[in-house]
């Protein structure tokens, strides 16, 4: 495990043993402490894969996109995301599970599709109703990382599936989502051994959606992490090599974030500069949705 701490805030992420490995990216607890004069603290999540967020104390708001701002369920079930979440939390302290798409096609009685860009309430949520009984659990401890860790872990270890259909595509196409020389659908869609059809439903239905926006997306996230690890650099030198020019970033950018990269480059990002350090140290990337299913080593 790994520890950053910022402004008031402490994050810490640890891996799933090597069993759950193929379906959790990671676990990541956060605590925050905010004074008088500030207290909220807000920041802009990127987009990234499905997550189940146990809000043990305080308070927070959530709204995707351009959406509403609505308050963070206790348990909050966020599936696949194309757009920014702009969040503010008080004080209080919190526990993430980072889903990866075969975490979510084996785990999850739902489609992707049918939660994308969406949170719900996973205490009234039918598709959630097995991790009732951990958010139970977690609001039973005295609050101690190791023993909610330990917790968290054995949970979802009794959970897992004796199977999970079409596990080894969902493996595969996801490996390829991560490997940034692969540009294209027709390219995907060979690299997996599949038609372009076959593709497409997979993707919506364990991924949350299509083949084209994921690799829009990924493309972006390559791009937004370089920046993310180190703020100091000027945009261009984090381009993706996919990008033909800066104005094709800058569409993308809007597109994902909803607002321009210099306009983002000047916010305050108490919680996000300090969780992509953390998750890169223990995880070796900057963000979920980055997180290659193949890798063997973390």
């Amino acid at each position: 495990m790994h520890a950053v701490s910022g402004n008031a805030i402490t994050i810490r992420f640890a891996l799933p043993s090597a069993e759950l490995s193929p379906y959790v990216t990671t676990y990541y607890c956060t605590e925050v402490t905010t004074s008088a004069a500030e207290p909220v603290l807000e920041d802009y999540l990127h987009p990234e894969w499905g997550n189940l967020r146990f809000l043990g104390t305080g308070k927070g708001e959530y709204a995707i996109g351009g959406g509403p701002v609505a308050e963070i369920p206790a348990l909050s079930a966020t599936g696949p995301t194309s757009f920014a979440t702009r969040f503010r939390l008080s004080s209080g302290r919190n526990w993430g599970i980072g889903l990866l798409p075969l975490g979510w096609a084996c785990l999850i009685d739902a489609p992707a599709s049918d939660h994308a860009d969406r949170v719900v309430d996973g205490l009234v949520h039918p598709a959630f109703a097995a991790f009732a009984p951990l958010a139970e659990a977690l609001a039973r401890t005295g609050g101690g990382f190791a023993e909610e860790l330990a917790i968290i872990e054995a949970h979802m270890a009794a959970m897992m599936p004796a199977e999970c259909p079409q596990a080894d595509a969902i493996t595969r196409i996801n490996a390829a989502l991560v490997n940034p020389e692969i540009a294209s659908v027709g390219v995907l869609a060979e690299r997996v051994g599949m038609n372009v059809r076959s593709l497409e439903r997979l993707t919506k239905r364990a991924f949350g959606f299509t083949p084209k926006l994921l690799l829009r997306r990924q493309r972006f996230l390559r791009s937004l992490a370089q920046f993310m690890l180190d703020p100091s650099l000027k945009w261009l030198s984090t381009l993706d090599y996919q990008y033909h020019d800066q104005a094709h970033f800058v569409r993308d950018f809007k597109r994902f974030m909803g607002m321009s990269p210099s306009a983002y480059a000047k916010l305050d990002k108490p919680f996000l500069v300090a969780a992509a350090r953390a998750r890169m140290a223990i995880a070796g990337e900057a963000m979920q949705a980055l997180h290659d299913p193949s890798a063997t080593d973390g």
